[in-house]
């Protein structure tokens, strides 16, 4: 996963006229940042004080807090937060942009409070950390949540800011139009709030779509139930969210998929295959005995969705 950043510009950060001359398109926002190349990693730099002091206040962070910050940049969030916190775990992947964090809390107090780790968040070894917080670049927002979410121990909460239509996506409600197989995926673990917007002009250089800031609280205890199954589930009826579950599951690959699946799954239970087991016919009983077979999955909530899972797994019937 690469990474964020969040840093005001100083006068030093400025490009210069001749810079502008030969760089700027016309909108002075979206001056290409003359220090680093942002654009290399998505990177748009969150300029807006208040706005980064909003997003720690969100956190009610704790003095005793671990805080584990996504992509910091030169650390426009992160001062803030080791105003707040005990202990702060930056990870960033432009060793640039770390190394300008570095000179701007070195000889200070917060400098033994703060360690910075240099790669990609997602293969990186995570700490214990019991808040997370990150100006997200918006090609990583999908991985970074759900490494947050499946990571042990649980944390107490995020808060992320992300592109506003993937953020609108993790809130969705069932029956709106942006319910979706992420929706589902992310509610089945987590309570998921929008609390903030966030506008392009807050960021140098400005994207091209706004942002929202949302706040994660992963359920304790999770509930008992594999990702991959329940996504594997999700991805068929969600391929099609308008059409009836009766109709998704007709798409090509599925019933050799789910039949593959349950052959290995008889042979780990050391149970006998019969010779007239018909995958499409279990299938359909099984939409037909729980009821769910002309609902869409537009309108279906988690439990729905949870219950269609149990119906097949009763039988041995398996997306993972």
């Amino acid at each position: 996963m690469p990474r964020a950043t969040t840093e005001r510009f100083s006068r030093a950060h400025q490009p210069s006229a001749k810079q502008n001359a030969s760089k700027d398109t016309g909108d002075s926002n979206t001056v290409r940042n003359p220090l680093f190349n942002t654009e290399r990693f998505g990177q748009h730099i969150l300029k807006n004080p208040m706005v980064a002091q909003g997003i720690v206040d969100k956190a009610n962070l704790r003095p005793t807090d671990k805080v584990l910050e996504v992509g910091p940049g030169t650390g426009n969030l992160t001062v803030r937060i080791l105003e707040k916190a005990k202990h702060v775990t930056a990870i960033e992947m432009d060793p640039r942009m770390a190394a300008e964090l570095t000179k701007r809390v070195q000889g200070k107090p917060e400098q033994r409070k703060l360690e910075i780790m240099i790669g990609d968040f997602v293969k990186a070894d995570l700490p214990y950390f019991d808040v997370c917080i990150s100006n997200t670049p918006y090609q990583i927002s999908s991985p970074l949540v759900f490494r947050l979410l499946s990571h042990r121990p649980l944390f107490r909460v995020a808060i992320l800011m992300f592109q506003r239509e993937f953020a609108l996506r993790l809130v969705a409600r069932p029956g709106t139009e942006l319910w979706s197989r992420l929706s589902a995926n992310v509610q089945l673990y987590a309570k998921v709030d929008h609390i903030m917007k966030v506008g392009k002009n807050n960021f140098r250089p400005a994207p091209q779509v706004e942002s929202s800031v949302v706040r994660i609280v992963p359920l304790d205890p999770p509930p008992p139930v594999r990702f991959e199954e329940f996504d594997g589930l999700n991805r068929i009826i969600f391929g099609r969210r308008n059409k009836t579950v009766h109709a998704t599951f007709q798409a090509k690959g599925v019933f050799e998929m789910l039949d593959r699946n349950y052959k290995t799954w008889c042979a780990e239970k050391n149970k006998i295959i019969m010779d007239d087991v018909n995958m499409k016919t279990m299938v359909q009983t099984i939409l037909d005995e729980t009821g769910y077979s002309d609902n869409r999955a537009a309108k279906m909530d988690v439990d729905d969705l949870l219950k269609l899972l149990s119906a097949f797994h009763d039988v041995g019937i398996h997306f993972a």
